[in-house]
């Protein structure tokens, strides 16, 4: 199978005339069967066609998780276009920079974004359709875009060094990066995932995160991947969780540590059926302990942990099943991410030197595989920064996670982050968004983010700022300010004054001062 299917248009095609009776896609009480997949995948490819794309052009779509998203992923595959998932909680420029940027040639929007859409000047000649809501006269609608084309497939071949994949990954300049993921990247990674992850064609897989993540849309493609059904969420709402496992027999799940913790604290979950729960994949933030024993007590099913990053199509390392072992004697491997998985290898070396580190010394964490990304979307700079050895006679290269840990006994553990990121309810903020945000406020001389430590998110957006003489912003208005600007989650939660904020002689703000007080006394500076 993994011969037969080397590109997102093959997954369809594949199964459409293998088992394409086959429920592949459970929405509401909406259900696609593998060939309906096929079938409206191909009008998709040949709407955009009609829409003027080519060959590795982008395509974008905003909304929230939305049954559309499969078949217009697929269909973009079918002509080689590539897919741009847009982040729909961020703010409207934010969504205009990233649209821009990618020279996005169509805009799928649900009807609940055309607001944003409204105070965004979108690339010259990019065609927007829109999903659900009422009928539009003044905009396409998504059933009348395809509804006119034939459901026959453009076979227009995709290279396994093109891209298909463009998911937005925030930069410490604060000016988002597209990273190129390639069929190569998914589709070497894909076979070997699907067994660690216990997929098969009679696997049910729960798709809860959002489909802009690749824990979102690329975890969808996993199980479809392997011909099994996917039940697919709108939104993460706890209690549907609860209800959809035992209503679907939902076999594999992934989800960040939050809403596990969230499952936790909501009514019924002792009396929920997790009978049917194969798998259970968790990853994208720091988890306790307690979260982490309680939901395998809860569920009864395989824990399993996967570190990783976007630039690596997802999961390098595995925390397989086996290590999980609370109380016993390798109950330390719970504060691991597990060992390498497929053809991943791990070295830790000096930020600053790039020399490799000894087992148990704290160094950068590089990786060289064969998910690692094409590179950063028109940005060679970036790219040549995140592979400062160049990608080698193989095409791998080393690539610098931006992560800070050690090994130990083939095991990597996460200690900190060399980038100042913070990672909130799974979601990646960089400060230096927040700070670019903050420092257009006219009350505001100078201003420094730095994430501290929550229970309910790991961690918050601390806002310190230096307001301007005679001035005195309130807390409240700082933050209303910040969110009229970037996406609410990145926004402060709390805010504190000092006098002047510390910085190196060349003028870098020294965030390890700020960030001492609020982690003193904890093991790690990620929570």
């Amino acid at each position: 199978m993994s011969e037969t299917i080397r590109s997102l248009g093959d997954i369809t095609r594949h199964y459409a005339s293998t088992r394409g009776s086959n429920v592949a896609l459970i929405y509401g009480d909406q259900r696609w069967s593998y060939a309906d997949l096929e079938r409206e995948s191909n009008q998709v490819a040949q709407a955009m066609l009609a829409s003027g794309v080519s060959a590795q052009q982008r395509v974008a779509y905003l909304d929230k998780n939305s049954p559309e998203y499969f078949p217009f992923l697929f269909g973009a595959g079918k002509i080689n276009a590539v897919t741009v998932a847009v982040n729909w909680r961020l703010a409207p420029p934010e969504m205009e920079y990233i649209l821009a940027n990618a020279g996005a040639k169509v805009l799928a929007v649900g009807q609940e974004f055309l607001e944003h859409v409204d105070k965004m000047t979108l690339p010259e000649g990019c065609e927007i359709v829109v999903i659900g809501g009422e009928a539009d006269p003044e905009r396409l609608g998504y059933a009348d875009w395809i509804g006119t084309q034939e459901a026959v497939d453009p076979h227009i071949d995709a290279g396994w060094d093109d891209t298909c994949y463009q998911l937005y990954t925030s930069g410490t300049t604060g000016l988002p990066k597209g990273v190129e993921l390639t069929n190569k990247n998914f589709f070497s990674m894909l076979p070997p995932a699907c067994d660690e992850w216990q997929f098969d064609e009679t696997a049910v897989n729960l798709v809860a995160m959002p489909l802009f993540h690749i824990a979102g849309s690329g975890w969808g493609v996993v199980g479809l991947f392997r011909g099994a059904t996917t039940v697919l969420m709108r939104d993460v709402v706890p209690s549907e969780i609860l209800e959809l496992i035992p209503k679907h027999g939902v076999t594999n799940a992934l989800l960040v540590p939050a809403v596990l913790q969230f499952l936790l604290a909501t009514p019924g979950i002792e009396d929920t059926d997790f009978s049917s729960m194969r798998c259970m994949v968790y990853g994208a933030s720091p988890i306790t302990e307690e979260v982490l024993v309680g939901s395998m007590e809860a569920m009864g099913c395989d824990f399993v942990q996967a570190y990783g990053l976007t630039e690596t199509t997802g999961g390098i390392t595995i925390l397989r099943a086996h290590d999980h072992d609370p109380g016993g004697p390798r109950a330390d491997l719970l504060r691991s991410a597990g060992e390498p998985w497929g053809d991943v290898e791990l070295r830790i070396v000096d930020p600053a030197t790039g020399e490799h580190r000894p087992d148990g010394d704290v160094g950068e964490i590089w990786c060289r595989t064969i998910q690692n990304m094409k590179g950063y979307w028109a940005n060679d700079a970036a790219t040549n920064e995140a592979f400062p050895e160049g990608r080698g006679l193989d095409g791998k290269g080393w690539f610098r996670t931006g992560d800070a840990g050690y090994l130990k006994d083939g095991y990597l553990f996460i200690h900190d982050r060399v980038k100042d990121m913070i990672v909130s309810g799974g979601e990646n903020i960089y400060p230096a968004e927040v700070e670019n945000a903050l420092m257009s406020h006219p009350d505001i001389a100078d201003a420094a983010v730095i994430g501290v430590p929550s229970e309910k998110w790991g961690e918050t957006v601390l806002a310190i700022i230096t307001p301007r003489p005679g001035s005195d912003p309130g807390e409240q208005e700082i933050i209303s300010y910040s969110r009229e600007r970037i996406a609410h989650y990145k926004c402060p939660t709390s805010v504190e004054r000092l006098e002047s904020i510390p910085r190196n002689p060349s003028g870098k703000i020294l965030k390890t001062e700020l960030r001492k007080p609020y982690w003193e006394g904890r093991e790690r500076s990620v929570n």
